[in-house]
């Protein structure tokens, strides 16, 4: 017996905006595999709050990606699971994994201005106003992955130097999350 499909004879959602999003949901997976790669690096290294802090930022990352996937089929499109290939495991030090973090986070700050910019320009003023959800979250994140890459040039890395900074990494993940309510967003 063959599904039926069903059909919507007329949707908002424009093509092309369907596809940027879909760029999205896969840079948000993308990023939670990402984050979880480096939550288990951490971890095995002996960085248990560093480990804690991107554990907790995989899983908002994946609450990211879900929140656009909900948005594209509600809007009459077709949200598509990516394919996460090419997850780095290994890294160099603690430093070079938030140094990756920040670099990243702008990455996806102009991925996200981009669809803004689209979806003001075609007119598309439902997604204009959702995704201003993600422009406020994204200078959130930019802002905190900043504030962990300048705890090592502050406290420095010799001696305690990386105890302490997973000791305020941790402390910087708990503020976070209470300035949140807890929400994890």
């Amino acid at each position: 017996m063959k599904e039926r499909e069903i059909v919507t004879l007329q949707r908002s959602l424009l093509t092309d905006t369907e596809q940027l999003l879909n760029k999205q949901i896969e840079m948000e997976g993308k990023s939670s595999a990402y984050y979880l790669s480096m939550a288990s690096w951490c971890h095995k290294m002996g960085y248990e709050n560093a480990a804690n802090y991107l554990y907790t930022h995989a899983d908002e990352e994946r609450m990211h990606m879900m929140k656009l996937f909900h948005y594209v089929n509600e809007a009459g499109g077709h949200a598509i699971q990516p394919e996460i290939t090419g997850i780095r495991h290994n890294f160099n030090s603690l430093r070079e994994v938030f140094e990756l973090i920040l670099e990243h986070e702008i990455q996806v700050t102009k991925s996200i201005n981009h669809i803004v910019d689209h979806a003001f320009s075609v007119k598309d003023f439902a997604t204009f106003s959702f995704m201003q959800w993600y422009v406020t979250e994204q200078r959130e994140e930019e802002t905190m992955s900043r504030r962990a890459l300048e705890l090592f040039d502050i406290i420095g890395e010799e001696g305690i130097g990386l105890w302490t900074i997973d000791q305020e990494l941790g402390k910087l993940n708990a503020a976070a999350h209470a300035d949140a309510g807890g929400q994890g967003e």
